[in-house]
Protein backbone atom coordinates (compact mmCIF):
# COMPACT_ATOMS: atom_id res chain seq x y z
CA UNK A 1 0.00 0.00 0.00
CA UNK A 2 2.86 2.12 0.93
CA UNK A 3 4.23 1.64 -2.36
CA UNK A 4 1.49 2.31 -4.03
CA UNK A 5 1.20 5.72 -2.76
CA UNK A 6 4.85 6.65 -3.71
CA UNK A 7 4.29 5.43 -6.62
CA UNK A 8 1.11 7.78 -7.92
CA UNK A 9 2.97 10.56 -6.13
CA UNK A 10 5.38 10.42 -7.78
CA UNK A 11 3.83 9.80 -11.24
CA UNK A 12 1.51 13.04 -10.14
CA UNK A 13 4.66 14.79 -9.28
CA UNK A 14 6.65 13.74 -12.87
CA UNK A 15 3.13 14.55 -14.46
CA UNK A 16 2.96 18.10 -12.61
CA UNK A 17 6.54 18.35 -13.85
CA UNK A 18 5.93 17.38 -17.66
CA UNK A 19 3.41 19.64 -18.00
CA UNK A 20 5.42 22.77 -16.32
CA UNK A 21 7.50 22.30 -18.41
CA UNK A 22 5.01 22.05 -21.60
CA UNK A 23 3.37 25.22 -20.78
CA UNK A 24 6.91 26.84 -20.59
CA UNK A 25 7.65 25.56 -23.69
CA UNK A 26 4.37 26.74 -24.96
CA UNK A 27 4.60 30.20 -23.89
CA UNK A 28 8.07 30.89 -25.10
CA UNK A 29 6.44 29.84 -28.44
CA UNK A 30 3.64 32.72 -28.10
CA UNK A 31 6.58 35.19 -26.93
CA UNK A 32 8.90 34.64 -29.61
CA UNK A 33 5.58 34.38 -32.34
CA UNK A 34 4.88 37.87 -30.38
CA UNK A 35 8.34 39.01 -31.06
CA UNK A 36 8.68 38.07 -34.32
CA UNK A 37 5.50 40.00 -35.11
CA UNK A 38 6.68 43.40 -33.31
CA UNK A 39 10.26 42.50 -34.46
CA UNK A 40 9.79 41.28 -38.74
CA UNK A 41 12.31 41.25 -41.17
CA UNK A 42 10.42 42.64 -43.83
CA UNK A 43 12.18 43.97 -47.36
CA UNK A 44 14.56 40.62 -46.78
CA UNK A 45 15.65 40.41 -50.17
CA UNK A 46 17.35 44.23 -50.11
CA UNK A 47 18.20 43.54 -46.57
CA UNK A 48 20.36 40.31 -47.64
CA UNK A 49 21.72 42.12 -50.60
CA UNK A 50 22.64 45.19 -49.14
CA UNK A 51 24.14 43.72 -45.98
CA UNK A 52 26.37 41.81 -47.95
CA UNK A 53 27.39 44.07 -50.18
CA UNK A 54 28.35 46.42 -47.74
CA UNK A 55 29.28 44.65 -44.85
CA UNK A 56 26.65 45.58 -42.45
CA UNK A 57 25.13 42.55 -40.20
CA UNK A 58 21.70 42.18 -41.49
CA UNK A 59 20.83 42.50 -37.49
CA UNK A 60 21.85 46.12 -37.74
CA UNK A 61 20.31 46.61 -40.82
CA UNK A 62 16.71 45.42 -39.59
CA UNK A 63 17.30 47.24 -35.89
CA UNK A 64 17.78 50.41 -37.47
CA UNK A 65 14.73 50.43 -40.04
CA UNK A 66 12.92 49.27 -36.69
CA UNK A 67 13.90 52.07 -34.38
CA UNK A 68 13.76 54.67 -37.62
CA UNK A 69 10.37 54.01 -39.69
CA UNK A 70 8.91 50.84 -38.07
CA UNK A 71 9.37 49.51 -41.63
CA UNK A 72 7.12 52.04 -42.99
CA UNK A 73 8.35 53.25 -45.95
CA UNK A 74 6.32 56.63 -46.33
CA UNK A 75 7.91 57.47 -43.09
CA UNK A 76 9.10 61.29 -42.78
CA UNK A 77 10.21 62.57 -39.40
CA UNK A 78 10.45 66.35 -38.35
CA UNK A 79 13.59 67.14 -39.64
CA UNK A 80 13.12 65.83 -42.96
CA UNK A 81 14.09 62.77 -43.24
CA UNK A 82 12.48 60.20 -45.55
CA UNK A 83 11.82 56.34 -45.55
CA UNK A 84 13.03 53.23 -43.70
CA UNK A 85 16.13 53.95 -42.68
CA UNK A 86 14.95 57.68 -42.20
CA UNK A 87 17.90 59.52 -44.03
CA UNK A 88 17.95 63.06 -44.70
CA UNK A 89 18.19 64.06 -48.14
CA UNK A 90 20.80 65.95 -48.26
CA UNK A 91 22.81 62.78 -46.91
CA UNK A 92 20.92 61.00 -49.75
CA UNK A 93 22.34 62.85 -52.65
CA UNK A 94 25.95 63.18 -51.16
CA UNK A 95 26.25 59.45 -51.10
CA UNK A 96 23.92 58.80 -54.67
CA UNK A 97 26.92 61.35 -55.82
CA UNK A 98 29.70 59.57 -54.45
CA UNK A 99 28.42 56.30 -55.76
CA UNK A 100 28.18 57.68 -58.99
CA UNK A 101 24.41 57.37 -59.33
CA UNK A 102 23.50 61.26 -58.85
CA UNK A 103 19.69 60.24 -57.64
CA UNK A 104 16.89 62.53 -56.80
CA UNK A 105 15.78 62.31 -53.22
CA UNK A 106 11.93 61.28 -53.77
CA UNK A 107 14.09 58.00 -54.27
CA UNK A 108 14.09 57.61 -50.67
CA UNK A 109 10.59 56.60 -50.35
CA UNK A 110 11.81 53.29 -52.64
CA UNK A 111 12.61 50.45 -50.04
CA UNK A 112 15.11 48.83 -52.02
CA UNK A 113 17.12 52.77 -52.39
CA UNK A 114 16.52 53.24 -49.12
CA UNK A 115 17.85 50.40 -47.77
CA UNK A 116 20.96 50.33 -50.12
CA UNK A 117 21.97 53.59 -49.72
CA UNK A 118 20.94 53.20 -45.73
CA UNK A 119 23.40 50.26 -45.54
CA UNK A 120 26.21 52.04 -47.69
CA UNK A 121 25.99 55.03 -45.15
CA UNK A 122 26.28 52.48 -42.03
CA UNK A 123 29.52 50.46 -43.59
CA UNK A 124 30.83 54.22 -44.48
CA UNK A 125 30.33 55.46 -40.39
CA UNK A 126 31.70 52.47 -39.17
CA UNK A 127 35.14 52.38 -41.32
CA UNK A 128 35.10 55.57 -39.98
CA UNK A 129 34.75 55.12 -36.14
CA UNK A 130 35.21 51.28 -35.65
CA UNK A 131 32.47 50.60 -33.54
CA UNK A 132 28.83 50.36 -33.77
CA UNK A 133 27.98 52.54 -30.50
CA UNK A 134 29.52 55.30 -32.27
CA UNK A 135 27.91 54.98 -36.05
CA UNK A 136 24.61 54.11 -34.33
CA UNK A 137 25.03 58.07 -32.45
CA UNK A 138 26.41 59.15 -36.06
CA UNK A 139 23.66 58.35 -37.71
CA UNK A 140 21.10 59.69 -35.23
CA UNK A 141 23.29 63.00 -34.37
CA UNK A 142 25.77 63.26 -37.65
CA UNK A 143 29.57 62.16 -37.73
CA UNK A 144 30.49 65.40 -37.04
CA UNK A 145 29.01 65.74 -33.80
CA UNK A 146 30.82 62.35 -32.69
CA UNK A 147 33.97 63.50 -33.75
CA UNK A 148 33.88 66.36 -31.69
CA UNK A 149 32.11 64.38 -28.54
CA UNK A 150 35.06 62.16 -29.15
CA UNK A 151 37.84 64.82 -29.31
CA UNK A 152 36.64 65.61 -25.75
CA UNK A 153 37.81 64.33 -22.40
CA UNK A 154 34.45 65.07 -21.07
CA UNK A 155 32.75 62.50 -23.19
CA UNK A 156 35.14 60.22 -24.18
CA UNK A 157 38.64 58.92 -22.22
CA UNK A 158 40.21 57.32 -25.54
CA UNK A 159 38.90 59.23 -28.20
CA UNK A 160 37.86 56.13 -29.94
CA UNK A 161 34.94 54.98 -27.67
CA UNK A 162 32.04 57.60 -26.15
CA UNK A 163 31.84 57.37 -22.27
CA UNK A 164 28.91 59.74 -22.45
CA UNK A 165 26.80 60.87 -25.24
CA UNK A 166 25.72 64.60 -24.23
CA UNK A 167 22.17 64.25 -26.06
CA UNK A 168 19.73 62.62 -24.88
CA UNK A 169 17.84 62.15 -27.92
CA UNK A 170 20.88 60.22 -29.49
CA UNK A 171 21.82 58.34 -26.12
CA UNK A 172 18.07 57.10 -26.53
CA UNK A 173 18.14 56.24 -30.01
CA UNK A 174 21.51 54.17 -29.56
CA UNK A 175 20.09 51.87 -26.63
CA UNK A 176 16.56 51.22 -28.95
CA UNK A 177 19.28 50.03 -31.06
CA UNK A 178 21.20 48.14 -29.33
CA UNK A 179 18.16 46.68 -27.60
CA UNK A 180 16.73 45.74 -31.01
CA UNK A 181 20.20 43.84 -31.67
CA UNK A 182 19.80 41.55 -29.48
CA UNK A 183 15.89 41.36 -30.04
CA UNK A 184 17.06 40.25 -33.74
CA UNK A 185 19.92 38.38 -32.48
CA UNK A 186 17.79 36.21 -30.50
CA UNK A 187 14.71 35.74 -32.65
CA UNK A 188 16.95 35.07 -35.67
CA UNK A 189 20.29 34.47 -35.44
CA UNK A 190 21.01 32.37 -32.42
CA UNK A 191 21.20 28.50 -32.82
Amino acid sequence: MKNNKALVRSAVIVSIIALSLLCGFVFQLIWDAMDRRNYPQKYDDYVQVYAYEYGVPEYVLYSVIKVESDFSSGAVSDAGAIGLMQMLPTTFVWLTSENGENLDSAMLYDPKTNIKYGAYYLSKLYLQFGTWDEVYAAYNAGPTKVTEWLSDEKYSDDGKTLDKIPYKETRDYVKKVKKANEIYIKLYYED
